[in-house]
């Protein structure tokens, strides 16, 4: 099983690299560390997230207390959200990078409203993996409709 960093050559600044998963994570870590309260709502959606979608199916979730870490050590580096955000565009195939915005948003539907922090950090993931507008509003709606509650 590939490790969630990957010693990348030549290594520039000494920034770790991510793979698919560990970006998938940090994506949802964003989210939820943007207003600087990790709930425990956030938190536990983002376990859920990993236990249920296909995309985790072959991920170790014994790894995820780790990828959560050393994305907080990427976001806490010079230029950490900036640099987090390159690592994620850098690891996610195409094909994935709706599910990253996705799971970001769900992470901020989680529990129940989305801070402005929240927003702006779904902004700058939705324009840095190049989401189209009326993709991100249909996904933006469908978080919501995900965790509307009576």
């Amino acid at each position: 099983m590939a490790a969630f960093w990957s010693v990348r050559q030549p290594q520039a600044k000494g920034a770790p690299m991510l793979d698919p998963h560990g970006a998938l994570i940090c994506t949802m870590m964003l989210v939820s560390a943007a207003d600087r309260d990790m709930a425990e709502t956030e938190l536990k959606i983002i376990g859920d997230i990993v236990g249920d979608l296909p995309v985790f199916r072959d991920f170790d979730r014994q790894r995820l207390r780790g990828v959560l870490e050393e994305c907080s050590r990427l976001l806490g580096g010079d230029n950490g959200l900036d640099e987090a955000l390159k690592s994620i565009r850098k690891a996610l195939p195409a094909k994935l990078r709706e599910t990253a915005y996705a799971i970001a948003c769900d992470v901020a539907a989680a529990d129940g409203e989305a801070s402005q922090e929240e927003l702006r950090v779904l902004e700058l993931i939705r324009h840095r993996l190049e989401i189209e507008q009326l993709i991100a509003a249909g996904i933006e709606r469908g978080a919501k409709a995900r965790f509307q509650t009576l």
